[in-house]
C-alpha cells in the first residue's frame, strides 16, 4: 500500500475527474482519525508542526461552514495542500494562508503556485478590500491552474472562482461582497 505522501504527490500529475477521485481516495485512507475535540476534523498527526494551531483554527471555521475537514501531513519531499474539505459529496483541496497583519497578501498568494489550485485565506485582521481584490486578480492572472480562493472573514465565507476574478466588474463586486 502506498504511503500518504506518495498519494499526495500524485495530485501534481492529475487533472479533472482523476484528480477528484485521488483526493477522495486520500480522504478515505484509514490513517485519518477524528480529533478528540472535533468529530468533523480528521488528522494523521502533525500536532507538533509550527503551523498546527493556525491549521486547527481554520479547520474549526470550515466545520462551522458545514465542511468535514481532513488536515493533511506536511511532507518535506513534495509541496502538498494543507486540507481536504468535504461537503455535499464534493472533496476539494486547499492551501491555507492566514493573514495576521497589514503586509501585502500578494506575495503570500503567489507562494501557493505549484502547491495547490485552491487557496483558503483566513483573515484574522482588517485588510483593505481593494488591495485584496487586486492581489486575487493578479494571482489568477499568474496561476493559470488556479481554481478558486475561499476567504473566511469573521462569520463570513466568500468564494472567488476564476470566472469571477476575470470579470471586468470584479473589483467593484468583490469590495461589495467583502465589506457587507
Amino acid at each position: 500500500m502506498n504511503n500518504i505522501t506518495s498519494e499526495l504527490a500524485k495530485l501534481h500529475t492529475l487533472t479533472g475527474a482523476e484528480f477528484s477521485r485521488q483526493v477522495e481516495r486520500i480522504a478515505q485512507r484509514k490513517e485519518f482519525h477524528p480529533l478528540d475535540t472535533d468529530n468533523d476534523i480528521y488528522t494523521v498527526g502533525g500536532e507538533n508542526s509550527d503551523d498546527y494551531q493556525n491549521l486547527l483554527i481554520a479547520a474549526r471555521k470550515a466545520v462551522e461552514f458545514g465542511y468535514k475537514v481532513y488536515m493533511l501531513p506536511n511532507p518535506t519531499e513534495t509541496r502538498t495542500p494543507d486540507f481536504i474539505f468535504y461537503k455535499k459529496g464534493v472533496y476539494r483541496t486547499y492551501d491555507l494562508k492566514t493573514v495576521f497583519g497589514k503586509a501585502s497578501i500578494g506575495g503570500t498568494l503567489l507562494d501557493s503556485v505549484g502547491q495547490c489550485n485552491s487557496i483558503l485565506i483566513n483573515m484574522t485582521t482588517e485588510y483593505n478590500s481593494r488591495r485584496l481584490a487586486l492581489a486575487i486578480k493578479k494571482y489568477f492572472e499568474i496561476n493559470e491552474k488556479a481554481i478558486d480562493i475561499l476567504i473566511f472573514k469573521g462569520g463570513k465565507r466568500i468564494s472567488v472562482k476564476r470566472a469571477l476574478a476575470k470579470n471586468n466588474n470584479f473589483l467593484r463586486m468583490f469590495v461589495k461582497l467583502y465589506e457587507r
